[in-house]
């Protein structure tokens, strides 16, 4: 299933790659829409009950909404930040004070104390049975982490690849809050460097998405890998028709 999955990806990178360099319009346009969408979408997995309007509004307008949480305007405005910061990332290896710093952007107005550092404190996982590694050994676990964000690994899918990754990350939960959000921003760099879009997990889908990595602390990948290249196929598909309709 994923072969065919993967073959279809490369068909339709192949015909957005025809398009590229994408012009500063279309360029701005996505970036915009990305912006909001895996902002909304990636939050509301962690259960931020902004909508994506609400989203959007408070990102672009600045605009508080009436019953939501100060915490969730927050989580909002600080997603974007961060999100806003991967695109110079895409074309330089990544480091630690790049992770630290993506955390501290989306953190900092929530938890300013464990805003961009590494947790100093053993955490649970709850829903699951799951126990994070000791925190003394968090710098040792992310410093293998990074190297292998990269290095390209033969006879593995680059895609593949980032969803393995994704779950290593989770699997170490180096923060005391934020892992989630922050993994799957990762996720989405590892993506686009190799040609593809942000990945953006819809809301509908977080059951399926929380199943499936407690099934990769467990060591069981496939489930993982299977969820992350179908998101991945249906939003390149809808990136396809953005592209062409903006390209006119």
């Amino acid at each position: 299933m994923n072969n065919d999955i993967l073959s279809n990806l490369s068909s339709l990178k192949s015909v957005l790659d025809g398009y590229r360099p994408f012009s500063d319009h279309v360029v701005k346009q996505l970036k915009d829409y990305y912006r909001i969408g895996l902002t909304y979408t990636s939050n509301a997995i962690e259960g931020n009950t902004l909508t994506e309007s609400e989203t959007k509004v408070i990102i672009e307008d600045g605009i508080t909404i009436g019953g939501k949480s100060l915490r969730e305007h927050y989580e909002a405005i600080g997603h974007a930040k961060a999100f806003d910061h991967i695109y110079s990332l895409l074309e330089k290896p990544i480091v630690e004070k790049d992770i630290l710093f993506l955390h501290k952007l989306f953190f900092e107005q929530i938890d300013t104390g464990n805003a961009g550092i590494y947790r100093k404190k053993n955490v649970i996982i709850t829903g699951t049975d799951y126990l994070p590694p000791d925190y003394q050994k968090v710098p040792e676990l992310m410093e293998k982490h990074i190297e292998n964000l990269n290095q390209d690994v033969k006879g593995k899918h680059p895609l593949e690849d980032a969803s393995d990754l994704h779950a290593e990350f989770e699997s170490i939960h180096p923060f005391m809050d934020g892992n989630g959000r922050m993994g799957r921003l990762l996720l989405s760099i590892f993506a686009m460097k190799n040609g593809y879009c942000p990945v953006i997990i819809p809301p509908i889908r977080r059951a399926e998405y929380i199943d499936a990595m407690q099934k990769s602390n467990k060591g069981n990948l496939n489930s993982l890998r299977t969820l992350v290249l179908s998101v991945i196929y249906e939003e390149m598909k809808s990136l396809k028709r953005l592209v062409e309709s903006l390209s006119k």
